[in-house]
């Protein structure tokens, strides 16, 4: 005797889930041929999810990228698609920085295992050589570029033989008088060899409002360790890792300690917008992405987003008025209007940021 109707429902239902599951299993929840993951303390749970906030609908402002060609780019706002080549390859990633006045674009390119800071007109141009160094990041009043100064990521470069620390800074520079201001990885007196010989490179950098403060993005030593947030205080610091002036941001939330901030940048309010990453170790096995909002002691105040645990959640980047964020999971752009649930918008890029 065949089912009665609802029971049938109910048989294609249950079918269609372990489907779904099946699915989510071989992907390894946004990775590449991982396996399941133990269940994450850190990831919201299915009540969470189901009180997402409504995913981002309004057409967002004007944005530039940077492709995984290296070309840097004026996207579309309708459908995150380059509209416009300003410089057709060699730019790196992850970070580019647009001027207050939104007339010119900071951004970083690579010369063999040289890096250097350059800028070129939104209008389009000739780019202008700035500085040795890459992630740049101009001030709120337009005055001062943040970049860092350090060697090239491996595999394609290896750094000098001898100290370490010497070679990994940050750097200041007036832009209008061209005189720079370093802050080296670790404080005077310091050397790699207290610093369990390993260096701290900086992978993101971000202004506070006022331009009294940077979030420096601390990249992992090794196995996912050593993601950091500290924020510089640029007229006490005398070093971006520690130190006077120098304050580190606490990860907190469920399974903290084996969790880690991948990145942060400030909002206009003071606050962070973050990606948080579950779990620390060994071997490499992300179970959580999280981007969140949190204040500088790290308190959460608002998710907005779960992300994917195989794929990197980086060059995050809030516009000025703050009501729009964005970042790339892996090579997709997601923006979000006013902390809601973002929308992909575009993919095939290695960095962003608003106009």
């Amino acid at each position: 005797m065949p089912p009665p109707p609802i029971m049938a429902a109910r048989l294609v239902w249950a079918l269609a889930g372990v489907a779904a599951v099946t699915l989510l299993v071989a992907c390894g929840g946004g990775g590449t041929g991982q396996r399941a993951a133990a269940p994450d303390p850190a990831a919201p749970s299915a009540r969470t999810r189901a009180h997402q906030p409504r995913q981002t609908t309004a057409r967002p402002p004007a944005m530039a990228g940077v492709t995984a060609r290296g070309a840097l780019v004026l996207l579309s706002s309708a459908t995150g698609a380059p509209d416009r080549v300003l410089v057709p390859g060699g730019v790196t990633g992850d970070q580019i920085s647009v001027s207050p006045d939104g007339r010119t674009i900071y951004f970083s390119t690579r010369h063999g295992c040289v890096e250097d800071v350059e800028s070129v007109p939104v209008t389009g141009g000739k780019p202008t050589l700035i500085s040795t160094g890459s992630l740049p990041v101009v001030s709120p009043d337009g005055a001062s570029l943040a970049f860092a100064r350090q060697p090239a990521p491996p595999p394609h470069c290896a750094a000098s033989p001898g100290d370490l620390s010497a070679q990994y800074n940050l750097v200041i520079r007036t832009l209008s008088t061209g005189v720079e201001h370093l802050y080296p990885m670790l404080p005077a007196g310091q050397s790699a060899g207290q610093s369990a010989g390993l260096p701290a490179p900086i992978s993101h950098l971000s202004w506070a409002p006022g331009g009294h403060q940077l979030a420096v993005s601390i990249a992992a030593i090794q196995d996912n360790e050593g993601w950091q947030i500290v924020l510089m205080d640029p007229a006490v610091a005398q070093s971006y890792l520690g130190g006077a002036g120098d304050t580190t941001v606490p990860v907190t939330g469920p399974a903290r300690r084996r969790s880690y901030w991948r990145e942060g940048v400030y909002l206009p309010g003071g606050r962070l917008f973050v990606s948080r990453a579950c779990c620390a170790g060994v071997p490499v096995r992300n179970t959580s992405k999280l981007m969140w909002e949190v204040t500088t002691a790290g308190v959460l105040q608002h998710q907005v987003a779960i992300g994917f645990p195989g794929l990197p959640h980086t060059s995050l980047a809030v516009n000025h008025s703050g009501k729009w964020l964005l970042y790339l999971a892996g090579t997709t752009l997601y923006v979000s209007d006013r902390g809601a649930r973002p929308r992909g918008l575009g993919s095939g890029l290695i960095a962003a940021a608003w106009l």
